[in-house]
């Protein structure tokens, strides 16, 4: 199976499991990763701009009026190098850099016995999460543990957003404390 066959059977899945009415997937997006201005009108108001965007596997999206980039997942099959690590977690960060409430994850297909690879730990520094499954088809356990952690990733994204985007706001949430948990889970 090729990787985009994958990621298509993986997308169908997570459409199957309705994790929401305006929650949405589709691959081969190419969603910004910079927007470069070009030139100020004469009061300091951009005048001309410019953006560049890459391609990602899978886009989780939400989508009303307009389109909220929720959640990009990078997909490989059977193994990772180093070089796809350091790749990947450099897309992740300059994503972020535009739409810094975005989640950005990585999952690996047809792993067998493999565990998440050690690599992925060291140069994999700005993704929000990593999952491996054993096989293109997933079991019934990566499937609700799959689901659960998008569900988990897409309610990150928009408390992210609300308390970038709405802290000045005089009704917002005082908050007091923010935690990046940590979550291993054995094979």
């Amino acid at each position: 199976m090729r990787e985009n066959e994958w990621t298509n059977s993986i997308k169908e899945l997570l459409q199957e499991a309705k994790l929401g009415d305006n929650i949405y997937f589709d691959t081969l997006n190419k969603v910004p990763y910079a927007q470069e201005i070009l030139s100020y009108d004469l009061d300091f108001e951009k005048d001309k701009e410019h953006t560049m965007a890459f391609e990602t596997d899978l886009l989780i999206f939400e989508k009303d009026e307009s389109i909220k980039p929720r959640i990009i997942i990078e997909s490989k099959i059977n193994r990772i190098s180093t070089h796809d690590a350091i790749t990947y977690s450099y897309k992740a960060q300059t994503h972020k850099n535009v739409t810094p409430y975005i989640r950005y994850g990585i999952m690996l297909g047809n792993r067998k016995h493999y565990p998440l690879p050690g690599r992925l730990f060291r140069h994999g520094t700005n993704f929000d999460f990593m999952i491996s499954f054993r096989d293109y088809i997933l079991s019934d356990n990566e499937r609700l543990a799959f689901t659960e952690l998008v569900k988990k990733e897409i309610s990150y994204s928009q408390k992210i957003e609300e308390m970038i985007y709405k802290s000045r706001n005089k009704n917002r949430k005082h908050y007091f404390i923010l935690q990046k948990e940590l979550r291993l889970e054995e094979m």
